[in-house]
């Protein structure tokens, strides 16, 4: 891990990709025949103002190229309009009660008690112990104990630890870079035409 991504500037627009390979057939009589391992990862472009000053902008392609392209790994937190949650989040969020890998909904506890909306279908979480960031996809309402339980996509790819934290708010992606070429546009004084892609790494 080679740190955390330069939050400033902030990118101008995002566009998240859900990557979920499925093996797909169509036998002679045209029935489809689907088989899935589960697996799933996230990929996220950023494209920043089309013009940054060269102070503005040389941290991030420093930053950058400090990754020896796809080598290295690093910490990407999303604004905060799509890293926190839009649920009411409130509490200290813990596992309770493991779940088996194979599950798609984890019990959880330490919430605020008897809160409908405690997250909501879009939220996205991550495990302390675990680099794979999850996706809510109902909504879930916390009990008068403050449990909730949460329905998820993917299924778990290890099982949570009892009483391991749950990240709602900043969520960090754990992230690589795409490509081995780093390639930034300039005209002027300005910095143009800079855009990033990373893939989740876990």
């Amino acid at each position: 891990m080679s740190g955390t991504y330069p939050s400033e500037p902030a990118f101008a627009a995002m566009r998240f990709f859900s990557l979920t390979p499925t093996l797909v057939s169509w036998s002679h009589s045209l029935i489809r025949q689907v088989r899935s391992r589960g697996a799933q990862r996230w990929q996220i472009e950023g494209e920043y103002p089309s013009s940054l000053s060269r102070s503005e902008i040389a941290p991030i392609i420093a930053f950058l190229l400090k990754q020896r392209g796809q080598y290295d790994t690093f910490t990407l937190v999303p604004p905060a309009l799509w890293s926190d949650a839009r649920g009411v989040a409130t509490g200290t969020p813990l596992v309770h009660a493991p779940t088996p890998p194979s599950g798609r909904s984890i019990e959880t506890k330490g919430w605020t008690p008897s809160q409908t909306g405690i997250l909501l279908a879009g939220d996205f979480i991550k495990f302390a112990g675990h680099t794979k960031v999850y996706m809510v996809t109902e909504d879930a309402d916390s009990d008068a104990s403050g449990y909730a339980t949460l329905s998820i996509e993917p299924a778990l790819l290890s099982t949570p630890a009892d009483n391991e934290a749950i990240t709602v708010n900043s969520v960090p992606f754990t992230v690589a870079l795409t490509s081995d070429t780093l390639d930034f546009g300039v005209e002027g004084p300005d910095i143009h035409d800079l855009k990033v892609s990373f893939v989740e790494v876990f």
